[in-house]
C-alpha cells in the first residue's frame, strides 16, 4: 500500500505518491480546477488516483505562516482534509508545507526547467516535497534511516 501527498491551492492540487516500500515520494499530476469552491471533479480524481496505485494514507500540507499560526488557507485545508476523511475513509495527516514552494521553484530551476512550464508540474514537486518529509520522518521515528 502507498501513500499520497497533496498540495492544495486555490486552484489546483499538486498530487504525489509514495514508491511500494513508502522510502520515495514521486509526482503525479496536478488537478486543476476553474473556481476555488468547485471540488467535485477535484475529489472524484483524487478518488481514482487512490483506488488506481492503493493508498492507504493521505498527507494533506498545511499551510502555516512563519510565524507558525494558521491564516486563512490553513482553515480551507482543514475543511478540505475533512471532507477527503468523509470521502475517502482515509486518514489524512496534515503536513506542515512552509518553504515547498519555494523549494519547488529552486529544484525546477535548477533542473532547467524553463519557468513557463514551472507552472505546470511546481504544485506536484511541492506535493513530492510534502510526502518526501513526512516519509522521512516515519524512517527517523523506526529507526530505519538510510
Amino acid at each position: 500500500m502507498r501513500i499520497m501527498g497533496l498540495d492544495y491551492g486555490s486552484k489546483t492540487v499538486g498530487v504525489a505518491v509514495s514508491d511500494l516500500l513508502g522510502i520515495t515520494a514521486q509526482g503525479v499530476e496536478t488537478i486543476t480546477r476553474e473556481d476555488e469552491n468547485k471540488l467535485r471533479k477535484t475529489c472524484a480524481r483524487i478518488e481514482e488516483l487512490i483506488r488506481e496505485y492503493e493508498i492507504e494514507t493521505i498527507v494533506l500540507g498545511y499551510p502555516k505562516n512563519m510565524n507558525n499560526s494558521a491564516g486563512d488557507r490553513a482553515e480551507k485545508t482543514e475543511q478540505f482534509k475533512e471532507m477527503l476523511m468523509r470521502r475517502t475513509g482515509l486518514t489524512v495527516i496534515l503536513w506542515d508545507e512552509r518553504l515547498t514552494t519555494v523549494a519547488s521553484e529552486r529544484i525546477l530551476q535548477e533542473s532547467g526547467v524553463r519557468r513557463e512550464h514551472r507552472k505546470a508540474v511546481i504544485d506536484q514537486v511541492a506535493a513530492g516535497l510534502i510526502l518526501q518529509g513526512y516519509l522521512d520522518s516515519l524512517r527517523q521515528e523506526t529507526g530505519n534511516e538510510q
